[in-house]
């Protein structure tokens, strides 16, 4: 099993993120692309994690149906609709539309709010090969890994994908009990065969990179185990990656947060019964008391 490092406040503090920007353009642009008529909360709790962790402007793309919500809800983004199927997800022939877009973001994040394997495959396979990184890859976006075990070589490691237990053993082409029994390993060996860092789990997390090192983030309980959290920890990895944080970096630091801003909703709240839509909120705090 790869040697592996725990997650301390002390391992972030000596790993410590590129000082903010003093203006939006210096914290870079986000693109969220996702959601669907029946979704377009998840790229609302990405986009906003994004913010939180100090991004400087955002930019989401989704389905053409829930594109005037989606705006009201995030006025600080500037939002596109785009054509939707009949059951309500993206289509395809947007991609040259989101290629258009990421070129001028800094960070694209794909996959929050995507509801059929075939059809995120599909889409991811329009833009992914024309990104050049940063590039996250949440949840359903990594259907598109599973059918294209090489689609993302052409990045040279400017990517991250943020997957739970079932998409990790997915994408490897085992099953969920076989990863669970060792998350190190299948963690690490999915960061091999993409050339990208890996983030892998729920509360217990596991972060490794191509090159074989692994983290293990300990932080966060059973109150992350609710809908939308997921979502919430791509926005924070998409949004240091934008302010300029490399990726392997970004992973751990976003898995951490995300597992600290559990922590603390779960002592001012309850072990469980916090919202996802709650944990954005905390993270600028936490960040703050990680500076000192």
């Amino acid at each position: 099993m790869p040697e592996s490092r725990t997650v301390t406040s002390q391992l972030l503090r000596e790993w410590a993120l590129p000082r903010p920007g003093s203006d939006k353009e210096g914290r870079g642009v986000v693109l969220v692309v996702g959601g669907s008529r029946s979704t377009p909360g998840a790229v609302i709790l990405a986009s906003e994690s994004a913010l939180r962790v100090g991004s400087g402007k955002l930019q989401v793309a989704t389905v053409e149906s829930v594109a005037s919500q989606v705006s009201v809800a995030l006025p600080e983004a500037l939002v596109r609709g785009f054509a939707e199927t009949d059951a309500g997800d993206l289509g395809t022939e947007i991609g040259t539309g989101v290629v258009e877009m990421a070129e001028d973001t800094t960070t694209v994040l794909l996959g929050p709010g995507l509801l059929d394997p075939g059809a995120a495959s599909a889409l991811l396979a329009e833009i992914v090969p024309e990104l050049t990184g940063p590039v996250v890859i949440d949840a359903l976006g990594s259907a598109y890994v599973t059918d294209h075990p090489e689609g993302l070589h052409h990045l040279d490691g400017r990517c991250v994908l943020t997957l739970n237990m079932k998409e990790l053993a997915r994408t490897l082409g085992t099953e969920t009990d076989e990863v669970e029994a060792d998350q190190v390993g299948a963690t690490t060996e999915l960061a091999r065969r993409t050339g990208s860092v890996v983030l892998s789990g729920g509360t217990g997390k596991v972060v490794a990179s191509p090159g074989g090192d692994a983290f293990l983030v300990h932080d966060g309980g059973p109150g992350l185990g609710v809908s939308g959290s997921g979502d919430v920890q791509a926005g924070l990895v998409a949004g240091l990656l934008a302010r300029g944080a490399e990726p392997d970096q970004a992973a751990v630091w976003g898995a951490a947060l995300h597992g600290r801003a559990g922590d603390r909703l779960a002592g001012e709240i309850g072990v469980v019964g916090f919202l996802a839509r709650e944990l954005p909120l905390v993270v600028p705090g936490l960040l703050a008391e990680l500076d000192r």
